[in-house]
């Protein structure tokens, strides 16, 4: 299973950006999706997930500014993030979590700056 990410890219502060991540086949079982992110010189966070049964959570410091949200027929998870800050800038990653499996994308560059 590939995990294939877009969607990344530049953005002035108090922008928008929405990241897509499209899986290569359906996952039987898939628990759950979720966004990472790794900025240079910090460990990968958890940003946003979502379960398979659309429960999500999300880290204090995107609150009311992401929204993960997922189309389960089509295997495909989105990030729309908004008002989006300097710190904001990183590598994004989407995980698919199933049975005794966990699957990463390759990774999309998110830069914040005026």
């Amino acid at each position: 299973v590939q995990l294939v990410e877009s969607g990344g890219g530049l953005v002035q502060p108090g922008g928008s950006l929405r990241l897509s991540c499209a899986a290569s086949r359906n996952i039987f079982g898939f628990k759950e999706w979720g966004w990472y992110r790794q900025a240079p010189g910090k460990e990968r966070e958890l940003v946003a997930s979502i379960t398979v049964g659309g429960r999500t959570n999300y880290v204090d410091s995107v609150k009311d500014r992401f929204t993960i949200s997922s189309d389960n027929a089509k295997n495909t998870v989105y990030l729309q993030m908004n008002s989006l800050k300097p710190e904001d800038t990183a590598v994004y990653y989407c995980n698919l979590e199933a049975p005794g499996q966990s699957y990463w994308g390759q990774g999309t560059q998110v830069t914040v700056s005026s």
